[in-house]
């Protein structure tokens, strides 16, 4: 409620003359210090707005007298980008890969290239760190399908694996079960087979009655022995390293259905001294051969 303004007895501060619940509001005056700072913001306020641009306008907005623009500076410094990107960029274009790799100073710039360039391109199957997935392959191992070599990493990334693109590279391991080229007592003998390739317990007859399978339907890719074709991006099947997983159940299916995945051709998407960086970056990083 509202009452008439009167002077407290134990502050000898005048009150406001409002109460609440019989407790009355003091009138007291604002720091000084606080008034100052208040004044202050009020007046770099006024400066700022005559010196930057601040306020908009019907056809555009006050320049300030200083002229400044974040635009104007930001346009600046993307040139100045261009120019230093173009300068290696040139270097990366005339220089081969062997030499990217052996100037320090030109590996280290095809690194933080390839680096973004992996980021924003691969790193959404093959993982941030390289390492791969379930039909996605590990890059940071030594386990190559088409070859760990500059080159040939240059080369899969340029064209790609199965994208139907002239030069991509392809391999097709056939679909046993799903097409019904082998019968599933067969499939079964033929997956205890791949698991004694690669040197695990596994049903002796069972592998007895499929050598003579995998030597007919499987070892023109895979080779006799199974150690694979990299020519042919037929994987080792003797090691430890599995694709789409190492359990009998996972080789199986892939003895059913024969799948195989898709990796994108950069060539054209990416320029060819981008493909450079990337190629040694993978290289680098990843245990290339």
């Amino acid at each position: 409620m509202a009452d008439q303004r009167e002077t407290d007895h134990a502050t000898g501060v005048e009150t406001t003359g409002h109460s609440w619940d019989g407790i009355k509001e003091l009138d007291n005056p604002l720091p000084r210090w606080w008034l100052w700072v208040w004044y202050g913001t009020i007046a770099f306020a006024i400066v700022y707005w005559i010196l930057m641009p601040a306020w908009p306008g019907l056809h555009g907005y006050t320049k300030g007298l200083l002229h400044k623009s974040d635009r104007a500076e930001v346009t600046k410094e993307l040139k100045a980008l261009d120019i230093k990107r173009g300068e290696g960029a040139a270097q990366l274009r005339t220089a081969s890969l062997e030499q990217i790799e052996k100037d320090p100073k030109l590996n280290a710039y095809a690194q933080q290239v390839g680096q973004s360039v992996f980021g924003d391109n691969c790193a959404t199957c093959h993982g941030i760190g390289g390492t791969g997935g379930k039909g996605y392959p590990n890059l940071r191992d030594d386990v190559w399908l088409w070859g760990g070599k500059l080159e040939d990493i240059q080369y899969t990334i340029t064209h790609g694996v199965r994208t139907g693109v002239e030069g991509a590279r392809m391999s097709q391991m056939p679909a046993f079960g799903r097409d019904e080229l082998l019968k599933p007592d067969q499939i079964d003998d033929l997956t205890e087979y791949v698991v004694h390739l690669s040197k695990r317990p596994a049903d002796a007859a069972a592998v007895a009655r499929a050598q003579p399978l995998f030597e007919a339907q499987c070892s023109a890719c895979h080779g006799l022995d199974g150690k694979g074709n990299q020519q042919v991006g037929a994987p080792n099947l003797t090691d430890s390293d599995w694709l789409y997983g190492a359990d009998r159940a996972s080789i199986r299916g892939q003895i059913f259905a024969g799948n195989g995945g898709v990796m994108p051709t950069w060539g054209g998407r990416l320029s060819p001294e981008t493909i450079k960086a990337l190629a040694v970056y993978v290289h680098s990083n990843a245990g290339g051969q």
